[in-house]
């Protein structure tokens, strides 16, 4: 392994108590990565494949934008389980219809408010025309952190304080980002890195979300942010056309690595080390991305051919069936202004339905219910059970 200066340790204190904080050093690393191993050139290689075909798999989708509306409550859901909600897909896609879910508000306010920053930092690049910048991190962060339990944290702006990761104080702390005061330095280098066009996409990437963690820059929302900043910059780049790749459920999967990983950057200098596990994770979790894809234009079709079969009922259900194929999870009252039917009709579609076992009922109540397309949920929702 490379032998590196990754940083440097500053002595500060807080109420009377001495610590050490970690300040970077600036991206790339010196001296430079070590890619040309054969082992890091496959990796690098299966990496950039799968990410081709995910990238082509969206073209083949009779409508990207249906699967692309679950796919991002999917990782919504599972980057903010690694911070310790409880939420499932069906809880947020409850909450989304204005239902109760079966946790607590705030858990499922947070990954709401997730999938709203992905939307807005997606829309800002590509619309708008804005730079992938710390200032669109900023707009982020705030409204990753509106309402519920990260409304007081400052969103939007950048830590004034000092804070740290485990422990009671900074010093009994596993880890403590650099003081405040060396903040605007170390961001600014990660703003300069961010567009440094010499180092490939997915290894920028890569080391870009080190050391946003590292950095730590905001009082809360870091994790979920620096996850979030992987997508957008593979999008702003143009590696995907589409936001369709996200390392959370590996994260998760791996997650006593994942961060023994980072802490081996910070200490020891291993890039590489992390650099590896990264871009297995793109060629593993990109490749679960293509499969979900074909299994559920699978089962959209072979549901379809089923409602086809039903004679003079097909027209109403198939149509009332495309609007579970767009949302999933649905209520009458919701369908009704999207349909040319009425109420009784739209219900008596779903009767059918539910007889074809492609659609069931989530609440048990005889009023107000909620219906789900169970088997797309399923496998939307493989790997996404709270930790």
């Amino acid at each position: 392994m490379i032998q590196r200066s990754t940083g440097t340790y500053v002595e500060s204190s807080l109420a009377g108590s001495r610590y050490r904080a970690f300040v970077p050093a600036p991206l790339p690393p010196t001296p430079p990565l070590d890619l040309s191993q054969p082992d890091m050139i496959a990796r690098k290689e299966r990496a950039d494949q799968a990410l081709g075909r995910l990238d082509g798999i969206t073209l083949l989708l009779p409508d990207p934008a249906l699967f692309l509306y679950q796919y991002v409550r999917k990782e919504a859901l599972l980057s903010s389980q690694i911070e310790g909600t409880q939420s499932s897909l069906s809880d947020l896609l409850l909450f989304e219809l204005d239902e109760a879910p079966g946790v607590p508000l705030d858990d499922v306010e947070e990954v709401s408010n997730y999938v709203a920053a992905l939307n807005h930092g997606l829309r800002r690049v590509r619309e708008d025309g804005f730079p992938l910048s710390l200032r669109l991190l900023r707009e982020m962060h705030e409204l990753l952190l509106r309402g519920g339990r990260g409304a007081h944290k400052t969103p939007g702006e950048f830590r004034r304080s000092q804070n740290w990761i485990g422990g009671r104080s900074p010093a009994t702390a596993a880890f403590v980002p650099a003081p405040p005061d060396h903040l605007p330095q170390c961001l600014g280098e990660l703003d300069r890195f961010l567009h440094d066009d010499s180092v490939p996409a997915v290894i920028r990437a890569a080391l870009a979300h080190v050391q946003f963690e590292t950095i730590h820059p905001f009082l809360d929302g870091n994790g979920r942010l620096g996850r979030l900043l992987i997508a957008l910059m593979l999008c702003s780049d143009g590696v995907l056309r589409e936001p369709t790749l996200y390392l959370s459920l590996y994260f998760k999967t791996h997650r006593a690595r994942y961060y023994s990983l980072l802490d081996a950057v910070r200490t020891e200098g291993d890039w590489e080390g992390w650099l590896a596990f990264f871009l297995d994770g793109i060629a593993e979790t990109a490749q679960q991305a293509v499969d979900a894809a074909q299994r559920l234009l699978q089962l959209l079709n072979a549901d379809r051919s089923r409602i086809n079969a039903l004679g003079r009922r097909a027209g109403n259900v198939g149509q009332v069936f495309e609007q579970f194929a767009q949302r999933v999870v649905l209520t009458v009252p919701q369908a009704t202004p999207r349909l040319p039917f009425s109420a009784p009709t739209i219900r008596a579609a779903i009767d059918s339905l539910m007889e074809l076992g492609i659609v069931n009922e989530l609440t048990g109540q005889r009023r107000n219910r909620v219906f789900a397309y169970q088997r797309y949920l399923e496998i939307l929702s493989e790997g996404a059970q709270p930790l």
